[in-house]
């Protein structure tokens, strides 16, 4: 192993049996299309839900299935996986093709955040779940520490972004649909659509933003209601 993935692996604290799963992981489809971190990326994802799962399951047990959904949404989102993956340096780690060297593919947030996802997977398969685990709550421990129930109470255009890029789907179009009224009382009708999920409601509100809240709201409830939501 080169002197970055030496590195990395004294900062993750572990030692790869088969170091070639850590150089996979690491390995962006722009370097090589068949030989990449997808697969990988794909069952580190499942694991880091699972992990997250479990832990949240374990600190709240008057928590209700929305909630905890709620809760492990905002804590796997890519947001937080790009705050791991900076922490572990992971950016000169990356193997990319010329075009992503080029126009900086190892700043960038969704390239870090699958890398982190991956390294989950080849953990795995390098030593099994008890050693994923361990990696999983070392990195997100902190914040499993400081995460409260009251963190579900966010509003509901925040709680669906971050519970479709969980899910690593596009983010809902809100389009107005009809504006009625006097300026001084005007009534929106507003629709919220997730394409990717053939989701949509329309609500009322007498603000723009109210409507846009509880259609959102109306979309939450159905994804809320599905067993794979997160």
């Amino acid at each position: 192993m080169d002197k970055h993935l030496t590195e990395l692996c004294r900062t993750i604290d572990y030692q790869f049996q088969r170091p070639e799963l850590l150089e996979l992981a690491l390995t962006h489809r722009s370097c090589n299309g068949s030989h990449n971190n997808e697969r990988l990326e794909f069952l580190g994802d499942s694991i880091l839900n699972f992990v997250i799962g479990e832990a949240l399951f374990q600190k709240f047990p008057q928590a209700r299935e929305g909630q905890l959904s709620r809760l492990r949404a905002s804590l796997v989102k890519g947001v937080t996986l790009t705050k791991v993956a900076k922490q572990l340096q992971l950016g000169p780690c990356l193997q990319l093709g010329p075009g992503e060297m080029k126009s900086g593919g190892h700043r960038r947030d969704s390239i870090l955040a699958d890398a982190v996802e991956a390294i989950i997977g080849a953990v795995y398969l390098d030593s099994g779940m008890v050693q994923a685990r361990q990696l999983v709550l070392n990195w997100f421990q902190q914040r499993l520490d400081d995460i409260t129930l009251e963190d579900t109470t966010k509003d509901n255009k925040t709680r669906l972004q971050e519970l479709l890029q969980a899910r690593k789907l596009g983010l809902p179009d809100y389009d107005i649909v009809d504006v009625s009224g006097k300026s001084h009382a005007q009534n929106f009708v507003v629709s919220c659509n997730v394409t990717e999920l053939s989701l949509s409601a329309v609500a009322e509100g007498q603000s723009r933003r109210q409507a846009e809240q509880i259609a959102a709201g109306k979309v939450l409830a159905e994804l809320e209601g599905d067993e794979h939501v997160g």
